[in-house]
């Protein structure tokens, strides 16, 4: 594991960084994959993200493939863990 801080990202920054630059949200997510924390991903996690931000991509003034491009290159500087539910 990395000495990087490890975040898992709240769907609500995702959200918010996307809706506007001049928030921290906004700050954060400029800063992916750029070496400066690891980003931790889920398939359920990303599923979420997915569901939210297509379902908000109208208020964010983005397309089902901006949306597309966010998440993958979000799968793209993340790391994924497999969730073994009982």
């Amino acid at each position: 594991m990395s000495s990087s801080p490890q975040v898992v990202l709240d769907t609500n920054v995702i959200y918010a960084g996307l809706r506007s630059r001049r928030g921290v949200s906004f700050k954060f997510l400029s800063l992916l994959g750029s070496g400066r924390f690891e980003v931790h991903l889920s398939v359920p996690l990303v599923l979420e993200y997915e569901e939210v931000l297509q379902e908000k991509r109208r208020d964010l003034g983005l397309t089902e493939a901006d949306v597309d491009d966010v998440l993958d290159y979000l799968c793209r500087v993340a790391r994924l863990h497999e969730i073994h539910f009982l």
